[in-house]
């Protein structure tokens, strides 16, 4: 391949969503965010044709133009993405939007916070409505499908089950599940980074991190991370975050927790199973040598779908977390066959 950017077969459209859910949201992010469109060649040429279409939502710290980074010798996601839909034996033409939920705390779960703001509803409400007034989808949930990795894999989990309404099939490539194996590992090393450097401080640790360029300590990543989760999972109705753990010794705060368990997807799969029984393809998989134990995860997650009836496909690979962006040709191809017709 080139080693370059190179010009796609179809055509992407930047366009800027102007969110009222996100004004004065807590954080103080910007309330009007980036959306790139994908348009497989020949869409738009019918003006009376409409197409399925498939929201791509990012990991933890992902902001939309880092779609576009290069990694050496390996096709970019956009490029991908083109390659897939047109190339040979491409799957059924699908519009793909790649939507931006970043917050300055590193991402928001696609979550309603008080401690971040209301992104589920941003993306569900005004992201969809603004892309289905301006694009020829099919606008209808049946024809709507949500995909991510990691945080973005949680994201497209989640959604589908708290928004039926608006999405009709996922794919999550290692989504954030099973909290117990994925976070329990970084409370630890966060409290441990907290004893060491900022005498138990996360107000030690915010004030040292704002004065110098962001993740330039070992550190940095876990503390952040694990606040920024704090932020999603267990902000109080007056934005405040609640940590569930003592940052002193580490300890689980028990109550706190349970909140944080409530909005794992492994234990919201029984309470939502008719949303997830109403959805036309669920694709799931995650690298066998995940380091943040996100394969087993996936393998729960679908284990509870197996005892609910839900229909999935589930795949582990040979693979870390990360540079699996070569996974998500795989699931947009499934999503774009199940949401079509």
């Amino acid at each position: 391949m080139k080693p370059w950017r190179v010009e796609p077969r179809g055509r992407f459209e930047e366009q800027t969503v102007r969110s009222r859910v996100l004004e004065g949201n807590p954080l103080g992010d910007p309330h009007e965010r980036p959306l790139w469109v994908y348009l497989p060649p020949g869409v738009g040429d019918d003006p009376g044709r409409r197409y399925p279409s498939i929201y791509v939502i990012q990991g933890y710290t992902g902001q939309v133009d880092m779609w576009w980074n290069r990694t050496a010798l390996r096709p970019t996601v956009p490029e991908l993405v083109d390659q897939l839909f047109a190339g040979p034996g491409a799957p059924p033409s699908t519009i793909v939007v790649f939507a931006d939920c970043w917050t300055s705390l590193g991402g928001s779960q696609f979550l309603n916070s008080p401690g971040t703001g209301r992104y589920l509803d941003y993306l569900c409400d005004e992201v969809v409505a603004f892309v289905d007034d301006r694009y020829p989808t099919l606008p209808a949930r049946e024809h709507r499908g949500i995909a991510g990795k990691s945080s973005g894999g949680y994201g497209a989990m989640v959604a589908s089950m708290l928004r039926p309404d608006v999405f009709g099939a996922l794919a999550s490539h290692a989504g954030d599940a099973l909290f117990e194996h994925c976070y329990l590992p970084d409370i630890a090393a966060a409290t441990r980074a907290l004893r060491d450097q900022y005498d138990g401080s996360y107000e030690r640790f915010f004030a040292d991190f704002r004065k110098r360029p962001a993740m330039s300590k070992e550190s940095d990543g876990v503390l952040l991370g694990i606040w920024a989760m704090a932020a999603c999972y267990s902000a109080e109705p007056d934005g405040t975050v609640t940590l569930p753990f003592d940052p002193a010794t580490g300890r689980l705060r028990e109550e706190v927790w349970a909140r944080w368990l409530a909005l794992d997807p492994v234990r919201m799969a029984a309470g939502h199973a008719d949303q997830l029984r109403s959805l036309r393809g669920i694709y799931l998989d995650a690298g066998r040598r995940d380091q943040f134990w996100l394969d087993l995860g996936a393998a729960a997650f679908s284990a509870e779908l197996d005892a609910l009836g839900v229909d999935h496909v589930f795949e582990l690979f040979d693979a870390t977390h990360s540079a699996i962006e070569y996974r998500y040709p795989g699931g947009l191809a499934f999503l774009a066959g199940r949401l079509t017709g």
